[in-house]
């Protein structure tokens, strides 16, 4: 049996490298190669796909995180999953040289393949660069596991990894090592500021000094990173700015940069603007945040969280059995409270999915008042663990005047160091956020808690999360359900539903079955995903029923009837159906009409609902 050409996953360097060779070989006399390849792949990305999707090696790919960066080696293949926290423009770099009449590719790598020589030809090429961050909010039990090496395997990959190295070293026949001195160039017209760092590159060691050599570096300059949340910058390749958007979660695979024989050589241009400009490069060193190289990049949704999810038809059998099963659960949570699991699970399915006019459409914002702190603390706690079990991102926050007046809710713009600065409310999609209000005491609100206050009523409202660039206010949109716990109506958020908390007893233990908890994310992820459709004459039975409703009480407004239009339209979804009926209609009456008897008797009236 012919094994594979390249060794993808602990020298990837070396597919490209040759994949380049063969792709100048074969190109026609009268191109030139490197000008043609500029913005485009030859053919190695090709390769990795192939060998990722259709030899099955993805699965053998370590996966970049806090708990694996001990033993990954730089210059290998790795995943990493994250959020785009903010985006670092486009970067210039040297794409590919002359050495004497071979051209030699410098992509998916910080320093050159080969050492440059004295006097060559150059390409410059572009890349766009983006700071990506671990999920805000993700739950561990959605963390993949990382295929786990053997100490064999870790010095077979340190052997590999600097065995590609020392090639490159002999191939360079002798040549100076040194390559301070060629750093990348940039036409003075460019607009955009090149940001590639230069290295200074040292001889080689003999290959069992640089096994071990290599092998305790690693794990020393380890402490250098943050493993308690580990970010990466990625450097992305041949692929449209608009592709990648902030906030966006992907998974990105490529070639993971990190060697601690490489100085930064620093430089020393007199150039007015560079002096002015502080390089945003400098507050993400690589000896704090490891570089990854894309070859391969995904956007994920939440199904991709789940582990064993699959694509299956959720047939309205299947589905009702799951459905009663986790309303079961909700409500053994909320201490025997139906009425409660029944808003809950109309909550948990909800999404923005449309913005009309003034109108957010989809969204189905929950507060449960009637708390006090020590219900608050068993079934508040209680259902906050639901979620985080059933839901891949989710945070809660005690919400306090202390806490108003001290978080920082706003992501914002440093123009000096050129930094996105993350605030509470930078969100992934799809984050379930728990607001718990029982906490609150009285006290004084400054500035900063009343501009917090206005953030999040303005998130719940509207969806959307204001981003301070210094000079100019940007709204961003966002998809964050929002849970409130409260004693009473909460004043600080207006939620979309209303209801009073009702226990009548406490659970002694909800430990739901392995099985439970797989079906009902899977009943959640594939239903909250339905699209939602009514037929003309349900829409014509509806219209009528909500004007006849207006004519009753006329405290209802656009808002409530936008509402109950949200209900029924979820409750259709938590059956499997895509399009309203008459029954799930008539369901969601009844719903309204004992939330609003719950009301009466706690006190509250039509207008306070």
């Amino acid at each position: 049996m012919v094994g594979l050409p390249y060794d993808f996953l602990a020298n990837p360097l070396g597919a490209v490298r040759l994949s380049f060779e063969k792709a100048v070989a074969a190109a026609r006399p009268d191109v030139d190669p490197p000008a043609a390849f500029r913005g485009k792949d030859w053919g190695a990305v090709d390769l990795f796909r192939d060998f990722l999707f259709e030899q099955g090696g993805l699965s053998q790919v370590p996966i970049l995180d806090a708990s694996t960066i001990r033993w990954i080696q730089p210059n290998t293949l790795v995943r990493f999953r994250g959020m785009v926290q903010d985006m670092l423009g486009n970067e210039f770099y040297i794409g590919a040289y002359k050495d004497g009449s071979i051209w030699r590719a410098n992509k998916f790598t910080d320093s050159a393949l080969f050492p440059m020589p004295p006097d060559y030809e150059t390409q410059l090429w572009e890349r766009h660069l983006f700071h990506c961050v671990p999920i805000p909010g993700q739950n561990s039990w959605t963390v993949e596991l990382s295929p786990s090496p053997t100490v064999r395997d870790m010095l077979g990959c340190c052997t590999s990894q600097h065995g590609e190295k020392r090639r490159r070293e002999e191939d360079a026949d002798g040549v100076d090592l040194n390559c301070s001195d060629h750093g990348d160039q940039t036409s003075p017209s460019s607009s955009k500021k090149q940001k590639e760092d230069e290295y200074v590159c040292h001889p080689s060691h003999s290959s069992e000094e640089l096994v071990n050599h290599v092998c305790v570096l690693q794990q020393s300059n380890v402490v250098h990173f943050d493993t308690s949340s580990l970010s990466c910058l990625v450097k992305v390749y041949d692929m449209p700015e608009s592709h990648i958007k902030l906030n966006d979660v992907l998974e990105f695979i490529g070639i993971y940069t990190f060697d601690p024989d490489l100085v930064i050589h620093k430089d020393d241009s007199d150039d007015l603007m560079d002096d002015l400009m502080e390089d945003v490069m400098v507050h993400l060193p690589p000896s704090k945040v490891p570089r990854i190289h894309c070859l391969v990049c995904r956007k994920l949704a939440v199904q991709d969280f789940l582990s064993n999810y699959h694509v299956i038809e959720p047939l309205p059998g299947i589905v009702k059995g799951i459905r009663e099963s986790l309303l079961g659960h909700l409500s053994m949570v909320l201490g025997n409270d139906g009425l409660a699991a029944q808003c809950v699970l109309l909550h948990l399915l909800s999404r923005l999915r449309a913005r009309v006019d003034v109108v957010t459409v989809g969204k189905l914002s929950l507060n449960l008042t009637s708390f006090t702190r020590e219900s608050a603390s068993i079934f508040g706690n209680q259902l906050t663990a639901a979620i985080q079990m059933l839901l891949p991102f989710t945070h809660a926050i005690p919400l306090t005047v202390e806490y108003l007046n001290t978080a920082t809710l706003k992501p914002r713009k440093n123009n000096q160091t050129g930094r996105l600065v993350a605030g509470v409310l930078q969100l992934a999609e799809g984050t379930h956020l728990t607001l718990d209000e029982t906490h609150m005491q009285a006290g004084v609100l400054d500035s900063n808690g009343v501009e917090n206050t206005r953030l999040l009523k303005h998130l719940m409202e509207w969806q959307m999360v204001e981003y301070d660039f210094e000079y100019y206010k940007l709204e961003m949109a966002a998809d964050v359900q929002l849970l409130i716990l409260s004693e009473g109506k909460s004043n600080i958020l207006p939620a979309d539903l209303v209801l009073p908390f009702r226990p009548t007893a406490v659970a002694t233990a909800v430990n739901p079955s392995a099985e439970d908890l797989q079906a009902w994310r899977w009943y959640l992820a594939t239903l909250k995903s339905l699209p939602h459709s009514s037929e003309p004459e349900m829409h014509q039975l509806l219209q009528d029923e909500l004007v006849s409703a207006m004519r009753e009480d006329r405290g209802l407004g656009c808002t409530d009837l936008n509402r109950l239009l949200t209900m029924a339209q979820l409750m259709s979804a938590s059956f499997g159906e895509k399009a309203l009926s008459l029954e799930h209609w008539q369901m969601v009456k009844e719903l309204e009409r004992l939330r609003k008897e719950r009301l009466k008797q706690t006190g509250l009236s039509n207008q306070q609902q």
